[in-house]
């Protein structure tokens, strides 16, 4: 919901930062690899309950996360194997910092963090599904022309996951609640996305509903 705003602010500064990072011979791939690890070490960290150390790693991943794809623009070598690269890592991310505060402290925080997993599916899949089908029937990016993959608008994006994670950081002993409150807010986007997303596929094969009901069950996505 927010990214729309988020990236137009942001973009202009991870510009600069790219073109700096390109002079020094940096490369995307090494931003998305080294980011990651970055990343997971939020995982050991939180287990251990050192919150303030894990939000660091996080903040960190995030930033060369937004660095990786600017550098590509600016070297003008983006590449489906990069935007894939980028998007599986993201997704193993995000599952890591859930499982980090689970093994923080088990008996409050495991239910709300399997929970918070289960509604993280929905907004994954609804969002690599679609990214999919999209492809195939050469729909625009709506709002996000510089991103990899196609996105469908959703209350939680990527700017709401890391405002979430901030806040399970700063304040971890209220974990359980904000993890069930952001769970809900993703099944809302899964609903929204299913919606928006079967409407905009069955407008852009120029079937009706009931014809595209009928072939769903057989159609199947050649690999290319």
């Amino acid at each position: 919901m927010l990214d729309k705003w988020t990236n137009a602010w942001v973009a202009p500064v991870l510009a600069r930062c790219a073109t700096g990072l390109g002079r020094r011979g940096m490369t995307p791939t090494q931003l998305t690899v080294g980011g990651f690890a970055i990343g997971m070490l939020a995982l050991p960290l939180l287990a251990y309950q050192a919150y303030g150390l894990a939000l660091v790693a996080i903040v960190l991943n995030r930033v060369c996360d937004g660095l990786d794809g600017a550098l590509a623009r600016h070297l003008q070598c983006q590449s489906d194997a990069g935007g894939f690269l980028d998007i599986v890592l993201d997704f193993v991310f995000y599952a890591a910092v859930v499982l980090g505060f689970a093994l923080a402290d088990p008996v409050p925080n495991a239910l709300p963090a399997a929970f918070l997993l289960f509604a993280f599916m929905g907004t994954g899949a609804s969002f690599l599904a679609f990214a999919i089908a999209a492809t195939r029937h050469d729909l625009e990016r709506p709002h996000f022309e510089h991103k990899a993959f196609y996105y469908l608008d959703g209350l939680t994006e990527g700017t709401e996951t890391i405002i979430a994670f901030m806040v399970f950081c700063l304040w971890p002993a209220y974990f359980p609640w904000w993890a069930v409150f952001f769970a809900l807010a993703c099944l809302l986007t899964t609903a929204t996305r299913i919606g928006g997303g079967y409407r905009a596929l069955s407008r852009a094969e120029g079937t009706s509903e009931g014809a595209f009901e009928k072939g769903a069950g057989s159609s199947k996505v050649e690999p290319r």
